[in-house]
């Protein structure tokens, strides 16, 4: 466990010719719909492909009617990093309820072969001091991870009175009681003084938009929804048997595909990946955990570790010297030289951009280099560049994933000029006018990620605050939030995720950070007698016009290839960042306006309700 400087990407390219390459590249791509291309999963619309829970048996029980002080919705790293803060705070009425048998979000869902941490654990996986517990090595198996998760939940007592394999239909405020009434698909009737909104900024699989879906007799499936009753193996034993005579496409080409597509590549008879635009994919470095290193270790680490970690790989401009580097890997590496080369120097904004250009242009190009080194058909090598800036698009990791072009039963069906799967027929796809007759179709198509559209993105049909406001209606035209986690007409309502924030490159830092502000308020209502709270509509405009005021230009989005970090390109909805409405000054600067919040120990902007009916200015 080592720290490193900066590193040497070749420098031997034509930059304005690559602007060119770069903007036809993302123009070829673009489409009308935006987002709008996909299809939604959920009640009575391709339900199968999200309500569909592999993992464990429906659960069968009696409804419940019951009152609790705090409900939080989700059963993830959000969800479970509230509750323990909560607990922590002296809160000890928190029911957690979740769709899925367990706790553990996204890593209790996607159970695919080859699942692993892609950002590095020691930064990633959260309170690891706390839970004396230290990954076996930098980038885990998703069992690993899922194993966390339910030993945090043990520890912080989250199982008593958790729901699993409950979906929630409607959130409704009941003003006469000041409750919160939450109804389900069990027909219970939860009421709740707070309620913490913890579903996750990516948790509900959608599917691409492609004409005839319904038309394929073979077998289908999402890749957070694995079939290995299909095909073969388990989550511990990635042999793929039952594959073995089965023709098998991949359509999507993100993180999810690099991870699977090498095993599917191993035992599948004939494998296609259909690629739209392709991913950066860097070799991975995933040494085991040195015992002696983590024996050194001193209090606090992780937090420090984490603060360098997000320094280099996502703030703009790092402060840092690039010798703190702890994480030394593609996520981090433009950011440490960038630090090289501002070497603690006052630079005016546009000399600032062009280094962070010029480095942001090297590494990419150093990385499609490394495709050339490994796929032997030039025209697949050329196919797998990808032509963008880092950051339009997750990096990657994989030392296989290339590695599996090389295969004679493996091939990449390039997309990107007709914008995606031309349509789906009786017994395959048809992309550039040729029919790939296949066995079985895989989506690796990501997720919903409109935290603006509770509704669409969390598969709850109706969350009505005061007055019958529909959350869906007041954040219609844009978040209105104070400090990202709670609005005017919602009181006693929280919200985790992205909204309007501090962005960090682990987002488990973002749910540290909510956790403890959200069992702040509610351990202070709590000591002054408050039956609930809410932000006042001067504190909830004055926060989204300092939003507004900080925010980032969107500049680097609309220049970026269509993905889900720019609402893929616009379209339906304009451009706007999955990460919400971003504090535009930084992660820690917005931590240290809610540290100086709490701290006056006022709760400035915040009305202290103390009976049903009051209303805050």
């Amino acid at each position: 466990m080592t720290t490193c400087g900066p590193s040497s990407p070749p420098r031997d390219f034509d930059l304005p010719a690559l602007r060119e390459k770069y903007a036809a590249e993302r123009d070829r791509r673009l489409r009308s719909d935006g987002s709008a291309q996909y299809v939604h999963t959920g009640a009575g619309e391709r339900s199968e492909f999200w309500e569909a829970d592999p993992h464990s048996p429906p659960v069968q029980r009696d409804a419940i009617v019951s009152e609790v002080e705090v409900l939080v919705v989700g059963g993830g790293f959000a969800g479970l990093l509230a509750g323990a803060h909560l607990t922590k705070s002296g809160v000890t009425d928190v029911r957690i309820i979740d769709m899925a048998g367990d706790f553990g979000g996204v890593w209790y869902w996607n159970r695919y072969p080859g699942i692993q941490c892609d950002n590095e654990a020691y930064s990633y996986i959260p309170l690891l001091e706390e839970l004396g517990y230290m990954p076996s090595k930098r980038f885990p198996d998703g069992a690993e991870i899922y194993e966390h998760c339910r030993n945090i939940g043990k520890h912080f007592g989250l199982y008593d009175g958790a729901l699993f394999g409950t979906m929630i239909r409607a959130i409704r405020r009941d003003e006469p009681t000041g409750r919160w009434v939450v109804t389900t698909h069990h027909d219970d009737e939860l009421r709740a003084r707070y309620v913490v909104l913890a579903t996750g900024p990516w948790s509900k699989p959608k599917l691409p938009g492609i004409p005839g879906l319904d038309e394929f007799t073979g077998h289908t499936f999402h890749s957070a929804r694995w079939d290995y009753d299909y095909t073969g193996g388990s989550v511990s034993d990635t042999a793929l048997d039952r594959l073995a005579d089965k023709r098998v496409a991949v359509i999507g080409t993100g993180a999810t595909a690099i991870q699977i597509v090498p095993h599917l590549g191993r035992h599948a008879e004939r494998v296609y990946v259909f690629q739209r635009t392709p991913s950066a994919v860097d070799a991975r470095r995933n040494p085991p955990t040195d015992p002696a290193w983590a024996a050194s270790l001193e209090p606090g680490w992780q937090k420090r570790r984490q603060a360098a970690f997000h320094t280099f790989a996502s703030e703009p401009f790092p402060t840092r010297s690039p010798s703190e580097d702890v994480a030394c890997d593609f996520f981090t590496e433009v950011g440490r030289n960038v630090s090289a080369r501002i070497a603690g120097r006052e630079l005016p904004p546009d000399e600032l951009a062009a280094i962070r250009e010029q480095e942001d242009y090297a590494v990419m190009e150093r990385v499609r280099r490394r495709v050339d080194d490994i796929v032997a058909d030039p025209a697949t090598a050329e196919a797998l560049k990808p032509y963008y800036r880092y950051l339009c698009k997750r990096p990657c990791s994989s030392n296989e994933y290339l590695e599996t072009f090389n295969r004679p039963n493996v091939t990449l069906v390039d997309v990107s000029g007709t914008r995606g799967v031309q349509r789906m027929t009786e017994h395959g796809l048809v992309a550039g006018g040729r029919e790939y007759e296949v066995d079985c179709v895989i989506f690796a198509s990501g997720f919903e990620i409109s935290a603006q559209d509770q509704r669409l993105a969390s598969g709850i049909d109706e969350i009505v605050g005061r007055d019958g406001l529909s959350l869906q209606d007041h954040w219609r035209d844009g978040f209105r939030t104070l400090h990202g986690m709670t609005s005017h007409g919602f009181p006693g309502m929280f919200f985790m995720g992205n909204t309007q924030g501090g962005g960090n490159a682990s987002v488990t830092a973002n749910y540290v950070q909510q956790g403890e502000h959200i069992a702040y308020i509610v351990a202070q209502a709590h000591a002054r007698g408050a039956t609930t709270v809410e932000p006042t509509r001067r504190a909830q405009d004055d926060w989204v016009a300092l939003i507004r005021a900080v925010a980032t230009p969107k500049t680097f989005l609309e220049q970026c290839t269509p993905g889900y970090y720019n609402n893929e390109g616009g379209g339906n909805g304009g451009i706007r960042p999955a990460t919400g409405e971003r504090y535009g000054r930084g992660f820690y600067e917005f931590d240290r306006i809610l540290r100086d919040w709490r701290d006056t120990g006022e709760l400035p902007g915040m009305a202290l309700l103390g009976a049903p009916g009051d209303r805050p200015g």
